[in-house]
């Protein structure tokens, strides 16, 4: 099968086995959301979830709530996320560079997003794609990357590579619902050890890349 035939497959499978495909971080605006997302890096979505639930409460105020906060206090919020320290200062640099260059707004392009600190491009299309809809890029973490490995759909390795040959196959007006939802395929079912290959609504056409090496026995 062609990858221009495996995406058209894919697509469909993915419609309907996750219709309504969603980012799992939890998010009232697209402040709470970019947070979220940053807090995310090296933490289960569950477990950011758990500490925002009262984080945007405590600082309901907003990116200006955030950038005044006391540093050693946000500290102890954010712990239970890892790398708590690097975190309060990305946080709270993300904070005031958006309170000084766009009023407090999170902007609607990658470009202006990722002149934000600890913002790249992923970050910046997770907000896009989800908090706007906007078809910026495909968003492209562990799962996605190793699903598309695993398809064949690409062979590189770096997430802005494999990003870059998705947009080329997938149609733009995919591009919001296939990211979220391979995110959801890859954490539920091709997961990185062991995955669920006898329950997968892809394993008919999967070629199954790399998954021998992944799982032994």
């Amino acid at each position: 099968m062609t990858p221009a035939k495996t995406v058209k497959t894919l697509l469909t499978r993915l419609h309907t086995t996750y219709p309504e495909a969603r980012y799992e971080l939890n998010w009232k605006t697209p402040y709470e959301l970019l947070v979220a997302t940053v807090l995310a890096a090296q933490c289960t979505d569950e477990r950011v979830n758990r500490v925002t639930a009262t984080l945007f409460q405590k600082y309901s105020g907003g990116p200006q709530a955030l950038a005044d906060a006391e540093p050693a206090e946000l500290e102890e919020d954010l712990r239970p996320t890892g790398f708590y320290k690097q975190k309060t200062k990305a946080v709270q640099a993300l904070s005031r560079a958006l309170l000084a260059d766009f009023g407090g707004e999170v902007p609607r392009t990658v470009e202006q997003l990722t002149t934000l600190p600890g913002v790249a491009r992923k970050t910046a299309n997770v907000v896009l794609n989800t908090a706007f809809n906007l078809p910026s890029g495909i968003i492209v973490d562990t799962h996605v990357v190793r699903v598309s490995q695993r398809l064949g759909l690409t062979k590189k390795k770096k997430p802005e590579d494999i990003e870059q040959e998705l947009m080329k196959l997938v149609p733009k007006e995919e591009w919001t619902f296939l990211g979220p939802a391979t995110v959801l395929h890859g954490r539920y079912t091709c997961t990185a050890r062991k995955p669920k290959c006898d329950a997968c609504p892809l394993a008919d056409f999967c070629p199954k890349l790399g998954v021998e090496e992944a799982s032994p026995g």
